[in-house]
């Protein structure tokens, strides 16, 4: 039996400013020793063929940016992703708790979840992270891999 592994799913747009964000931070965890026993993947966007690697691991960190007006950009939430449907489109709408919901109807079972996200400033088209973004990025990084690492002790 292969032993399962923490999965982290970072997601958003390369090509729009602090969107970047998840896969600035998924680079920097594929380049961290410490992560060597996790899978990372970064896509542009959730899509429902996520279920089935979700399905294979044993706890899922999903990494995203949100726009909040109610927060600081750079500033970090962490919490806790339940199983959810939303009665939206299955492509472009579909969030981390579709993805688990899906992973439970398709393949009975879904990991345990949590979302690590960044508030960000800016969306509009360019590469470049904005100033309080990518201050967060170390933050992030080391969220993610303490997250892994409580999964892996449990």
């Amino acid at each position: 039996m292969t032993q399962r592994r923490p999965l982290v799913i970072a997601y958003g747009n390369r090509l729009r400013g602090d969107d970047a964000v998840g896969w600035v931070v998924a680079d920097a965890l594929r380049d961290d020793v410490r992560m060597e026993s996790v899978d990372v993947v970064a896509v542009h966007q959730l899509t429902p063929d996520l279920a089935s690697e979700v399905t294979g691991a044993s706890h899922v960190v999903f990494v995203d940016a949100q726009l909040d007006p109610a927060l600081a950009p750079g500033e970090v939430t962490v919490g806790t992703v339940l199983p959810e449907v939303n009665a939206g489109s299955m492509t472009h709408h579909v969030g981390a708790g579709t993805i688990l919901s899906l992973a439970e109807a398709l393949y009975g079972a879904h990991p345990p979840a949590v979302a690590v996200s960044v508030t960000i400033e800016s969306v509009e088209p360019g590469s470049d992270l904005g100033a309080a973004v990518n201050a967060s990025v170390a933050q992030l990084v080391e969220i993610v891999v303490q997250l892994c690492a409580e999964t892996a002790d449990a």
